[in-house]
């Protein structure tokens, strides 16, 4: 099971360490690509690197750190990103046998590096995914030429799971192929009798889902064997229907 997760706007910012290292691996050149370009754009006139970024006066000290991406302090992705489902979550508070496998089943999708994986080394940055970098173009766009053989490669026969939001969903689509085996898992709060999707509860209860079923450590198959693992757990899981980028789950909250 491979389970995809979207990143965080908030990160922590490690005060020691050694820079990050694009090394030789499979999205090595894809990475380079777009860290070149957002160092490039930062490293010119700030207006024009917050305009570009989508981020207020205000927040100018971030378009400052990326600039110096190549010698910040790196440390894994499980201690960097931050906010609501990673707070859920809580992957450095695992035990140790939730934790090996969070580190074999999560991944964390990124305009910066691609597909992350828990304890790989990363730097903090700032880079929302409907950005278009100069010299690089849209940011979805281009990691949607490179994601899907890692993704497929990091499933392997098993079953994905997307909690994806909107704006990272656009970075890798399943193929006919794959989409029999993508669960699309949608988290709707119900009250008084309607249902809506509600950015916090959403988030917070990706996070405290996945921390449930890491602790479990079933291996859910299928869909359905999701669904019956989810619902053992004590989720109310309602089954929706299969469309061209998996099939969809819903789980039900009433309260956080």
């Amino acid at each position: 099971m491979l389970i995809l997760l979207p990143p965080s706007e908030g990160k922590a910012e490690p005060q020691r360490g050694k820079p990050i290292d694009l090394g030789a691996g499979v999205l090595a050149d894809a990475r380079r690509e777009v860290l070149e370009a957002l160092v490039g754009l930062c490293r010119g006139p700030e207006d024009e690197a917050i305009r570009v970024l989508g981020l207020s006066p205000g927040q100018v000290d971030d378009v400052r750190r990326n600039a110096r991406l190549g010698a910040l302090p790196a440390a894994p992705a499980e201690r960097i990103y931050t906010g609501v489902l990673y707070d859920a979550l809580g992957l450095t508070a695992l035990d140790a046998s939730a934790h090996r496998r969070a580190l074999a089943r999560v991944a964390i999708v990124s305009s910066l590096y691609g597909l992350v994986r828990p304890g790989e080394r990363i730097a903090p940055y700032r880079l929302g995914g409907g950005v278009t970098l100069p010299g690089l173009g849209g940011v979805a766009a281009h990691w949607r030429t490179h994601l899907d053989p890692v993704v497929r490669g990091r499933a392997g026969s098993g079953l994905v799971v997307d909690l994806r939001s909107t704006t990272y969903a656009a970075f890798w689509r399943p193929a006919p192929d794959l989409a029999r085996r993508v669960v699309r898992l949608r988290v709707l709060h119900e009250m008084n009798g309607s249902r809506q999707v509600v950015s916090h509860f959403n988030k917070a209860t990706k996070g405290r889902l996945v921390r449930t079923v890491l602790e479990n450590g079933r291996d859910a198959r299928t869909a359905t064997a999701l669904a019956t693992l989810l619902a053992d757990l004590g989720w109310i899981v309602e089954t929706g229907p299969a469309t061209r980028t998996g099939i969809r789950l819903d789980v039900v909250v009433s309260e956080l």
